[in-house]
């Protein structure tokens, strides 16, 4: 069995999970790579990223005195096939101290097809000063399932409130639910010219535009400055995988550019290759 990653296990790098569900590649894939005849690593890893969801985590602690915890985070998702695991909330995208009294952290986790999310377990291990959390609510939206959950809480997980329980069991409120067209993973390939001066440092976002007017969302290709300062270097390709609104078989055109800023913005771009991922991997 040939498990690749390629990804980090850091706080600070990629979406901030420190553990990754990983699956077996295709026997094919190895030896390709083993023939050197294009297949590298990285490809790899981003073959495993293809066939995962990504989940957007949101968690709202209550506005209540002593409400924010430090203690060490944790959730499961559970599904009609499958559950996550234990992932651990480390690395907020909005606030640098977590979980703080009346505020939102929203985070990333991945995870293979658990099917569709049925419940989820939260809690902490009530180490730390102020370990007692009030949990207003936990919001997952699931764009390869085309769904928003909202699960409301609204009590302590604390030893000494409510009943001293600090992990609990939510299940979704149905009338809070949103569906929309599934997101799919889409496989960019970018391109940097090799002339002097062409690669940029500056946050590089993209637009799919389809048949009939549809387009997706525009995306930043990049998840932090860190990886801005790494890819789009001079004469380099870098590859992502995104998930984005479906806009069918055919692209007609795509926008993609930069928000400037910097001391080295400006970028050469030599060229763009997409390919739709289908469920089946192809």
């Amino acid at each position: 069995y040939y498990f690749p990653c390629q990804r980090w296990l850091a706080v600070e790098e990629d979406d901030g999970q420190i553990a990754r569900e990983l699956v077996p590649v295709d026997e094919a894939f190895v030896k390709k790579d083993s023939e050197n005849d294009g297949q590298s690593p990285a490809t790899l890893g981003l073959e495993q990223k293809a066939k995962s969801t990504t989940y957007t985590v949101k968690v709202k602690t209550g506005d209540k005195k002593n409400a924010g915890t430090d203690a060490n985070v944790f959730i499961i998702l559970y599904g009609s096939k499958d559950d996550t695991g234990i992932v651990s909330l480390k690395a907020s995208k909005i606030n640098k101290n977590k979980f703080e009294r009346g505020k939102v952290d929203e985070f990333t986790v991945e995870s293979v097809d658990i099917g569709d999310l049925k419940k989820i377990k939260i809690g902490h291990d009530n180490k730390g000063n102020s370990t007692g959390w009030f949990l207003e609510w936990v919001e997952i939206d699931a764009p390869s399932l085309g769904q928003c959950l909202k699960f409301p809480c609204g009590r302590w997980l604390d030893k000494s409130e409510d009943d001293g329980a600090v992990e609990r069991i939510i299940f979704p409120a149905e009338l809070q639910t949103i569906e929309y067209i599934p997101f799919v993973p889409y496989e960019i390939t970018v391109y940097t010219s090799d002339i002097f001066g062409a690669g940029t440092d500056a946050d590089v976002f993209i637009v799919l535009y389809g048949s009939d007017g549809n387009c997706t969302q525009q995306k930043s290709l990049c998840l932090n400055k860190r990886e801005q300062r790494m890819y789009f270097e001079r004469n380099s390709v870098n590859q992502f995988i995104v998930e984005l609104e479906d806009v069918g078989d055919i692209i007609e055109k795509i926008r993609i550019g930069h928000k400037g800023g910097g001391l080295n913005s400006g970028w050469h771009l030599d060229r763009v290759t997409i390919r739709r991922l289908l469920p089946n991997g192809k």
